[in-house]
This record gives C-alpha cells, sequence and structure tokens, in this order.
C-alpha cells in the first residue's frame, strides 16, 4: 500500500478524547488531525515523537488530516490507523504473500455470519468450502522485547469475534484469527493477558477448537506499508 499523496511530518503534541490529536508540522503550523485508533496506543506514542499524517483537502471534512504512522517510544514505526490493517491483508491476500490463505477463488469482505451477529473481515472462497478470516492490528510493543502483543485495552468485542470463530471451527468451517502486525521490529506475537484475560483465554479456547492463529508483519515507511513475513504466535 503505498500512500498517495506523501505522507506530511510532524511532531506529536497530545493525543487527547480518543480520535483527536494535536501536531505541530515541520513548518511549524499546529493542526489538530484525526486519530483513527479506538484502542489505548499503549507504548505506541510519545509527545514529542514524529507522526506522519495525510491532509485532506475536503472542505466538508471537519479536522484537515488524519494521522497514519508514529514513532514509538522505542523508536520504532507504527501503523496509528488502524483502518488500513484490513486493506493492508487484502492486498497481502491477492498477492499470494499469506501462503496460508492461497489458492482462493473468491474474496468478499464484512460477511455476516455467527449467532452473535458478527461481521468477518474476510470471506474466502475455495473449492472445498469457504474460509472466514479475522483481522486484528496490532501495535502494542514493549522495550527490550520483539514480541508485541493483542490487544492493547480490554476488547469484549475481540472475544466475542474468537467465540464466533471457535463455533465456526466445531462446526467444521475454517476459521482464522489473523493479526496483521503494524509495528516493525517484531518476530511474534502473543495474547496481553496481562492487559485482557478473558481475551487471552477465548484465544485459547478457539485454538484447541482448531482456529488458525496466524500473524504477519508489515514493513512500514513513509512512503508505502505492506506485509512482508509471517511471525510467531506464541499461545
Amino acid at each position: 500500500m503505498r500512500f498517495e499523496p506523501t505522507l506530511e511530518q510532524g511532531r506529536l503534541l497530545r493525543r487527547y478524547k480518543r480520535f483527536l490529536a494535536d501536531i505541530e508540522t515541520a513548518s511549524g503550523e499546529q493542526l489538530t488531525i484525526h486519530c483513527p485508533n479506538t484502542g489505548s496506543m499503549l507504548n505506541c506514542m510519545a509527545d514529542g515523537a514524529r507522526v506522519w499524517f495525510s491532509r485532506s483537502n475536503d472542505p466538508k471534512r471537519k479536522l484537515p488530516g488524519t494521522w497514519e504512522l508514529g514513532e514509538t517510544p522505542h523508536g520504532r514505526l507504527a501503523v496509528i490507523n488502524t483502518g488500513r490493517a484490513n486493506a493492508l491483508v487484502e492486498e497481502a491476500l491477492r498477492a499470494g504473500i499469506i501462503t496460508e490463505l492461497n489458492g482462493f477463488t473468491g474474496l468478499k469482505r464484512e460477511v455476516p455470519y455467527g449467532q452473535e451477529r458478527s461481521r468477518i473481515d474476510f470471506r474466502l472462497e475455495y473449492p472445498q468450502g469457504p474460509a472466514y478470516v479475522e483481522v486484528k492490528s496490532v501495535t502494542l510493543g514493549f522495550a527490550d522485547s520483539r514480541v508485541a502483543a493483542f490487544p492493547d485495552a480490554r476488547t469484549e468485542r475481540g472475544s466475542k469475534h474468537l467465540r464466533e470463530l471457535a463455533a465456526l471451527a466445531r462446526e467444521g468451517t475454517r476459521a482464522v484469527q489473523l493479526y496483521c502486525v503494524n509495528l516493525t521490529e517484531i518476530d511474534a506475537v502473543r495474547a496481553a493477558q496481562e492487559i485482557d484475560p478473558a481475551y487471552a483465554a477465548a484465544l485459547l479456547e478457539a485454538k484447541a477448537a482448531g482456529v488458525e492463529v496466524l500473524a504477519y508483519g508489515a514493513e512500514i515507511s513513509a512512503d508505502v506499508v505492506r506485509l512482508v513475513r509471517r511471525l510467531d504466535v506464541m499461545i
């Protein structure tokens, strides 16, 4: 995924009210931009750190830009815009990067399914039957570790998705939890049990039910972001 137009660089002044961020651009302009991230962004931002944002000239928009990338307190780069995760995964699926899911003949997004009225990120069609793929964006890293964790805040919605996947797997339908690791210098992913023990337990139950758990890491720069390699999953 290439950023067009090119992202602009600035520095973070503060993030507040979850969806707002004040930044100062390289030219000294101070802006309030949209922060498209519903999580806590734990270990993912620091006042004064570099940020990259996309600017919009749409007069209907209340804010002039969107926070896309950020520099973490540990010197890594992270994709702040969680809405990019599904686009990155679709691009990787179509390019054959996610080898475990190669061979599909059709791809649909946001398909309703399950008893808890969920929507799956991707339904892939294969000659032998469909595969349901749930995507989660991972940005929580730690200073002295190349293992990232999910989630960065409690997520009942995430646990619900795992329950839905587990139900599919028990019925014999292929179900996949895919972690899109939008953080550089990471080799593996784990459940953040210290933050959300219920999610960690749901992941264990889903794995035991037959849900496939995959993780792929992103190459990130101010010009392009793309999934490039499989990472280990520690369960």
